[in-house]
């Protein structure tokens, strides 16, 4: 019994002797296969170090990634618009480099490189000369700005170009300033078009002037818009006016757009026109309106009868002493647009214009004591092609005719060919 135990304990050990060295052994080969694991892992902890930037380079990468972030252009509210770095106002750049050839093929007026046909020479004084002229004189730039506000955005434009009045025979070539002025919550301070006058139905011309006897003028003025619902609007505004008159001119304007390719306007001013101690007050009204024929045609016109006024009836006669009184005479203009446009596709359009201004005064009571016969009736029309080669790139051609005939029945007789090469940016 004793030897059995004996046999059985030695047996026994034995078996421990022989599971423990098998287990010693997978343990060497578990601890050898992680220390080859843990190698091929601290090479690639190392390699990855020799790839990783030092602190300084952290540091400048940071420092880039700020400035860029500060330099980053941000898109503004308005089209074609960016936010100013650090602010929230938006900023607009725009204009237009161009280049007019004219060629006459009657005497033009003295004092204008355009049409003005006011003073176009009379045919009995002036034959026809051929003259031929380039200018770029009209190429302008500006800028807008949108600012917002709990009340809504403050909006400004400082608009000019390079076509300064002046008298006859005198260098254009001079900064302008066309617009400047900002606007707030329907109120708008500043120089800019007048309310008097129809922005939206004035034919697309070659020619700078565009046709006599629509309303033109750049007032500085204070004017309040109110917009309604329903898409019309009405606008109340004190213009500057006539040099030495004591009260600014008053005018209002209603306007409606329609969805189906309709507008219209009514527009109505009241002026004072002086000449030294002599004043008198004057009047004048004005409608005009579009409709799309189809979806290319469009028709337009406008009308405007103003007393007294000549920068709203353009290019006619204003005020004028009644010799037998010493009282003041106001020329009681009549002018009138129409014009037809058709967009052919995305590179033609061309447009047929036609405008007209009549003179109501009494000839004799005026133009007697002035000693000239005096412009009864002002008569312009024009005919052009537009192509848009490229994006922003404007080519024009047009013929622009005109009559001048005086109340002593002389005739003046404007006929030239307007070319015109643009490039616009926004």
């Amino acid at each position: 019994m004793k030897m059995n135990k004996l046999v059985l304990a030695l047996l026994a050990a034995g078996l421990s002797a022989g599971v423990l060295t098998s287990a010693h052994a997978d343990d060497a080969a578990r601890i050898k296969a992680l220390e080859d694991q843990l190698q091929i892992l601290q090479k690639a902890i190392a390699e990855l170090k020799s790839t990783m930037p030092t602190k300084k380079e952290v540091s400048d990468l940071t420092d880039q990634v700020e400035l860029q972030g500060k330099e980053a252009v941000v898109l503004g509210d308005m089209p074609n618009s960016f936010r100013m770095p650090g602010s929230e106002t938006s900023v607009r750049v725009y204009g237009f480099v161009e280049g007019d050839l004219i060629k006459d093929f009657k005497g033009t007026a003295p004092g204008d490189m355009f049409t003005n046909v006011m003073e176009q020479p009379l045919n009995k004084t002036n034959p026809s000369t051929g003259k031929s002229a380039m200018t770029a004189q009209t190429s302008r730039f500006g800028f807008e700005t949108s600012t917002p506000t709990a009340l809504g955005p403050v909006h400004t434009q400082l608009e000019a170009d390079f076509y300064a009045y002046c008298g006859a025979e005198c260098n254009r070539d001079r900064l302008r300033v066309r617009h400047a002025y900002g606007e707030y919550a329907g109120w708008l301070i500043g120089k800019t078009w007048s309310t008097f006058m129809d922005l939206d139905d004035g034919p697309e011309t070659v020619d700078f002037n565009g046709p006599v006897g629509q309303p033109f003028s750049r007032p500085v003025q204070i004017r309040y818009t109110y917009n309604t619902p329903t898409g019309a609007s009405f606008k109340i505004a004190l213009e500057n006016p006539s040099d030495g008159a004591k009260r600014p001119n008053l005018v209002l304007s209603a306007s409606k757009s329609y969805d189906w390719g309709a507008a219209f306007n009514v527009r109505f001013i009241s002026h004072e026109q002086r000449n030294g101690d002599v004043s008198k007050n004057g009047s004048g009204w004005g409608i005009g309106g579009s409709y799309k024929l189809t979806d290319s045609l469009t028709v337009m016109g406008q009308y405007a009868a103003v007393d007294g006024d000549n920068d709203n009836a353009l290019m006619m006669g204003a005020n004028y002493p009644d010799w037998s009184t010493g009282a003041m005479l106001l020329d009681k203009s009549r002018g009138y647009v129409l014009g037809l446009t058709n967009v052919f596709n995305s590179q033609w359009r061309s447009t047929l214009a036609y405008g007209s201004v009549e003179s109501q005064i009494n000839a004799n009571e005026v133009y007697a004591g002035l000693g000239w016969p005096g412009n009864q009736s002002l008569k312009q029309w024009h005919l052009n092609f537009f192509y848009t080669p490229i994006k922003n790139v404007d080519l024009g051609a047009e013929y622009i005719g005109g009559k001048r005939t005086t109340y002593g029945g002389d005739v003046g007789d404007l006929s030239r060919l307007n070319l015109l090469g643009r490039y616009s940016f926004n």
